[in-house]
């Protein structure tokens, strides 16, 4: 069994971090600045890295933290960048020249460009979806701790990652594998019963398949406790999010998938526990606040002090769990379905289900044809079970996975409309 530890020499306690912050107007990277923000004696920025959409406010952000450099991944955007970083400058009344304008990369290939040539102890990956593979393998590369909160990067390319990672290298920032890192520091590998990832059910707990019928992108995107990026406030309705969840619990932490479980809490305040051999079960528990496990991607092994609130106790409070109805959420026993299956599974079934949401989030098919149209594709893929060797390969894997989808979702057979 893998647990973390700081093998991969952070700086000393207390001392100054510098962190690369890839997806940085993206939710992970904006509240990843906030603890940057609140901390500036600890950390620097090194670089920032987005997509593009937002010139405006990935130049605020370069400027407001002095970065040394930003990257984009849309060709077209270094003149937006730029217009926007003068314009961002005027708002802030600096004089030419009294502002460092940053070096600006662009295209498919600038978010490893500026990996590979920015030094930094921290790199932040919040880049969405598989994408973030490339970005995720570059950043081990570096020998820099990777704080991951881009979990299908290595779900997608599972091995590969693997064998890319030093101990402890990697850092998890999703709140339910942050929590199981804290709750693993209880005990040793070998006195660990089994993982509990906790779940809150999303906005549908309680309903049947039925009544799922007619929901809408607008109804799936009401998450009840967390405030998330469409695609993954999408994923934690279907349960999907949860899925991923356990492969990357796996991937982590080297449980076997029959001994991680998944309960439903819908408070969100226990984040995940670890149950040992003695009978004894520790929980992480803390509000539902992305700052925390943020912030200990950052200082890991450390703690921030004051990084979010803590739990109160001066008003009375309920905290319950209940089985989840895999009936209904179909969507974790085919994860683990499809992780005991090995190879290029778990890629496929994330590529499947992110062409099922883009299509579900523009209208284009129905609530439960997302898990539906996952399970036909992964229960085709005899053809990707074999363990991946390079990128290419996992690639290729997710573009078969993301073609079929697509068809099925064509037809009506595979649409899953109701």
């Amino acid at each position: 069994m893998t647990t973390p530890s700081p093998q991969v020499s952070p700086p000393n306690a207390g001392e100054r971090r510098s962190v690369l912050v890839l997806g940085s107007t993206g939710s992970v990277g904006t509240q990843a600045l906030d603890v940057v923000r609140a901390n500036r004696d600890r950390f620097t920025v090194a670089g920032l890295a987005a997509g593009g959409s937002d010139p405006a406010l990935l130049a605020a952000q370069a400027l407001e933290f002095d970065v040394p450099a930003v990257a984009v991944a849309r060709a077209t955007a270094v003149e937006d960048v730029t217009l926007a970083l003068y314009t961002e400058a005027q708002k802030r009344d600096f004089e030419r020249g009294a502002f460092r304008l940053p070096r600006v990369l662009a295209g498919p290939t600038a978010v490893v460009d500026l990996i590979d040539s920015t030094p930094a102890d921290v790199i932040l990956n919040g880049v969405t979806g598989s994408r973030g593979l490339e970005p995720t393998l570059h950043a081990l590369a570096t020998g820099s701790t990777l704080a991951l909160a881009n979990k299908e990067s290595l779900i997608a390319g599972g091995p590969l990652v693997q064998r890319a990672a030093k101990p402890g290298q990697i850092v998890s920032v999703d709140s339910e594998h942050s929590a199981l890192m804290q709750c693993l520091r209880g005990g040793r590998a070998d006195e660990v019963a089994r993982l509990v990832l906790t779940a809150s059910g999303g906005p549908f707990r309680g309903r049947t398949r039925a009544e799922l019928a007619g929901i809408t992108a607008r109804d799936a995107l009401a998450h009840p406790t967390w405030s998330m990026g469409p695609v993954i406030t999408i994923n934690s309705a279907s349960l999907v999010n949860k899925g991923l969840e356990l492969i990357e619990a796996h991937l982590l932490f080297g449980v076997p998938y029959d001994r991680i479980q998944v309960v439903v809490h819908p408070q969100s305040i226990v984040h995940s526990m670890v149950a040992f051999t003695d009978g004894s079960t520790l929980a992480q528990a803390s509000p539902p606040d992305m700052r925390l496990p943020l912030a200990l991607g950052l200082t890991w092994p450390e703690r921030l002090p004051g990084a979010a609130p803590a739990c109160t106790f001066e008003e009375p409070t309920a905290w319950t769990f209940e089985p989840l109805d895999n009936e209904t959420f179909p969507a974790v026993e085919l994860a683990r379905r499809a992780g005991v299956g090995g190879g290029c599974l778990p890629a496929v079934y994330n590529a499947a289900n992110e062409e099922a949401v883009a299509v579900f989030l523009t209208g284009g098919t129905s609530f439960t044809s997302i898990v539906d149209t996952i399970t036909r594709v992964v229960d085709e893929a005899d053809e990707w079970r074999a363990e991946p060797s390079d990128v290419a390969e996992v690639l290729a894997a997710e573009d078969w996975a993301r073609a079929r989808a697509r068809e099925l979702i064509a037809t009506p057979a595979g649409s899953g409309r109701n």
